[in-house]
């Protein structure tokens, strides 16, 4: 058989590996806590569920759905835009649903990118933000994040013959995985930047309702001509424990989300209608629910910060997201500290080489577990550390 040579280029997917992983090994009985992937713990609430079963049971439902979504659902996401960041939304235009922010990322990928172009990808970051523009037949260049720099890209590090070419720049904050944030004073430099060599800003703001210590991250489209050069991405996956329910929508510049809309009929018939109903509760509502998640995932950084310092491991300083971000000890790439882990502690963390060339000497600790598994985890963790031969915490 012949199949298409795009595919080949595409490393394995980190989080499918991790899973499968994961899988063979409580298979053969060990007692594996997974650290690994950013999938919620707890459950969706009950009346966000009970508006999808009302939705099921709704005949309307039962068709083919519009595939711009509900007057209601856009409606509820300009009012979540308004009260939430103060932006005002056209409902017809400057919104549209979307199958979860992953769809999302990919497909505005298809519709900015040609092949020569560039894709300006940051490095550290959600592996789609490279792999998309590759299935679109574009180039990427990579925009290393790093410490020094807050885990901000600098502008003007990127080559000129590669800035010529470029269409396309992803970014996310609060960020996965370092949790780093963005100020009004960086997003002004984004907007102009992209203004002055015509780059469309894809800014991915899935973890912007999970914060911690009263800071309260903004949107890109706050910032004066954003709107002009870029959408956001935004979904109900982590902030409402909805990652297996597929919702999400893009906001932002409407010739963007015109051309969004002429794409998505031709790949998918839309979001199924109880889906929306859900999303619509979630919305309106369900709003308060990401304020209580994110009590609870702050509650579960300290506690892991509190037992990785004292063990003496080096934390990145974290005001968002369900994520940390920890330096891996002397001794060990982030791999091989992920994979030795895995095999002595029975304990899954991604490695941070897993999220781009910057991530190396880090590995990430998703905090979606039990509050008990954590302290069990982490302690591992510790005692791995401790008795490993190979482990300098010399930083």
């Amino acid at each position: 058989m012949r199949f298409a040579s795009r595919l080949d280029q595409l490393p394995p997917y980190v989080f499918s590996e991790l899973r499968r992983k994961i899988t063979e090994k409580k298979a053969a009985g060990h007692d594996v806590i997974s650290l690994g992937a950013g999938d919620p713990d707890l459950p969706t609430p009950d009346s966000i569920i009970n508006a999808a079963v009302l939705g099921l049971r709704d005949p309307i439902n039962h068709r083919y759905p519009d595939n711009q979504g509900k007057p209601e659902f856009r409606m509820a996401i300009a009012n979540f835009m308004k009260t939430r960041f103060n932006v005002e939304l056209d409902v017809g235009s400057e919104i549209y649903p979307c199958l979860g922010g992953k769809e999302a990322i990919h497909h505005l990928a298809l519709l900015t990118l040609s092949p020569a172009d560039v894709a300006l990808s940051p490095d550290l970051g959600y592996p789609l933000y490279r792999t998309g523009p590759v299935l679109a037949g574009a180039d990427v260049f990579a925009m290393p994040l790093v410490a020094e720099k807050r885990f901000l890209p600098d502008f003007e590090a990127i080559p000129k013959s590669e800035l010529a070419r470029a269409r396309l720049m992803y970014l996310n904050y609060p960020n996965n995985p370092t949790g780093a944030i963005a100020t009004p004073e960086f997003f002004a430099e984004v907007v102009e930047f992209a203004r002055a060599n015509d780059i469309v800003v894809v800014h991915d703001n899935a973890y912007s309702e999970i914060s911690f210590d009263d800071y309260k991250p903004p949107s890109f489209l706050q910032t004066p001509g954003a709107i002009d050069i870029g959408v956001e991405v935004h979904s109900l996956s982590k902030s409402w424990n909805m990652t297996g329910w597929r919702l999400g929508w893009i906001a932002g510049n409407s010739e963007i989300i015109s051309r969004y809309a002429r794409l998505k009929p031709n790949v998918d018939a839309g979001i199924f209608g109880a889906m929306q109903f859900a999303a619509i509760k979630a919305l309106t509502d369900e709003r308060d629910f990401p304020g209580c998640m994110s009590k609870i995932y702050q509650d579960r950084r300290d506690i892991v910060r509190d037992l990785l310092t004292k063990a003496g491991l080096s934390v990145v300083d974290q005001k968002a997201t369900p994520f940390m971000w920890v330096q891996v000890p002397d001794g060990f790439s982030s791999q091989e500290f992920s994979d030795e882990l895995f095999g002595v502690a029975d304990v899954v963390v991604s490695a941070g080489s897993s999220f781009g060339t910057s991530g190396e000497g880090f590995f990430r600790i998703a905090l979606m577990n039990q509050n008990q598994r954590l302290i069990e985890a982490t302690e591992r963790i510790c005692k791995f550390v401790a008795e490993n031969d190979k482990c300098s915490l010399e930083n």
